[in-house]
């Protein structure tokens, strides 16, 4: 997917940050605002898996940090549930302001129950989808076991959250308490869709039955069976995307052109629509690289033996690819100028690396070199000499010159 890191400021001036990823082609039909889990971050491989499997659908998807986590500013000691909705909001004002408004809103576990309280100040929202969320936001005291008494006595207490140590001060809790989310969801006036698993050991799925049974029509409700609360199964959090992505279908106009265009050029950039050029972006988990390649979508990846997954070719792959694309494309051309029969051109390219001793022909004699093996097959009524004129000819396109010849890359850095 398209990834672009942006930086939005909450209603108390802290830079928060957030990536949009967008899908690798065509248009964007809506974009989603995404809200993780209580002391998770945007980076969550559940919530990139979901993201990945929507962007596949259409959609563009907002991930951001909340205050004081992941790459985001301020101190989470100083939040508490009712600056985390506000961050929501400070989101969805972001995609507005950028010509993207969200259209659809998704919480995962706390944050499910944030975008629940925040969905009915976000006029653009035309659906809500919660996946594990409890219906009480004061759920979570049972993470704050052993900080609950120097709380009452210090007002401050250093807790393990999901082994990693946070400082929380009495206002969360007080904060926590102070919030009615079954009130919320009565009032709800978009669709609800929502995600629970019967076996999830951090939020029963009595919770989901609460925030179901006080929800108005239209609502749904998918069983993840067998899934634990953080979607640690890959598959499981395929499923949510893709589940997501059908159900808002239903809900959700396609974007008009506005929000088409304005997704496009934010995700891809102007210097990746330039017709010169060919843009490339790998983040910071995996292998996977979106392509812009003058304009043209594109994917590259490495198999899953080396630590991708497999989503695309990977780098030598694509100059293979270039190779093979190139020499069919030069065969056609010859033909047709000198009105030969060919009626297509298939080549196929290996690329392996080889020892320098092994091949008769090259004048480096130690190490190891790289060699294209490319096998071509021709259609047409050719006579021998004519197919061995175009196997000569195949020599003769550009990339395969390109390769064989004398070559000089420059890299600066973007000022």
């Amino acid at each position: 997917m398209g990834s672009r890191h942006v930086r939005f400021t909450n209603r108390n001036g802290d830079q928060l940050a957030g990536v949009l990823d967008t899908p690798d082609d065509g248009p964007v039909r809506a974009t989603a605002l995404f809200a993780h889990c209580f002391t998770c971050n945007k980076n969550l491989k559940p919530v990139r898996r979901i993201s990945r499997a929507l962007n596949d659908a259409g959609f563009a998807v907002l991930r951001f940090d909340f205050t004081g986590l992941g790459d985001s500013e301020g101190e989470f000691a100083d939040t508490n549930f009712s600056s985390n909705v506000d961050d929501l909001l400070a989101a969805a004002d972001f995609l507005a302001d950028s010509g993207t408004p969200a259209v659809l809103g998704i919480g995962h576990s706390l944050g499910g129950t944030a975008m629940l309280m925040a969905a009915a100040d976000i006029s653009s929202l035309r659906g809500v989808v919660t996946i594990g969320s409890p219906s009480r936001a004061d759920h979570v005291r049972h993470l704050l076991v052993g900080g609950e008494e120097m709380l009452e006595t210090d007002g401050e207490a250093r807790v393990d959250i999901g082994g990693r140590p946070f400082t929380i001060r009495r206002q969360l809790l007080d904060d926590l308490a102070a919030q009615s989310v079954s009130a919320r969801a009565a009032k709800l006036r978009v669709p609800l869709l929502i995600f629970h698993s019967p076996v999830d050991r951090i939020v029963g799925i009595d919770n989901a039955a609460e925030i179901f049974t006080q929800a108005l029509h239209p609502k749904s409700f998918i069983t993840l069976d067998k899934a634990d609360h953080l979607l640690t199964n890959e598959d499981d959090a395929a499923y949510v995307g893709s589940m997501t992505a059908a159900w808002a279908s239903r809900y959700i106009a396609t974007a008009g052109a506005a929000v088409e265009a304005t997704a496009t050029s934010h995700a891809a950039g102007a210097d990746a629509a330039a017709t010169d050029e060919v843009v490339a972006t790998t983040g910071a988990d995996g292998f996977r690289t979106t392509i812009r390649a003058h304009g043209h979508p594109l994917v590259a990846d490495e198999p899953a033996a080396v630590g991708g997954t497999n989503a695309g070719p990977s780098p030598y792959g694509l100059l293979a690819s270039a190779l093979a694309s190139c020499t069919s494309m030069t065969l056609q051309m010859y033909a047709r100028r000198k009105g030969l029969a060919l009626e297509s051109a298939s080549v196929a390219v290996r690329h392996a690396k080889i020892h320098a001793q092994d091949c008769e022909h090259c004048e480096t004699q130690t190490g190891k070199i790289d060699r294209f093996d490319r096998v071509i097959a021709m259609t047409g009524d050719l006579s021998a000499e004519e197919r061995s004129r175009l196997l000569e000819i195949a020599d003769r396109c550009p990339v395969h010159r390109t390769l064989t010849g004398e070559i000089e890359i420059r890299t600066v850095e973007q000022e």
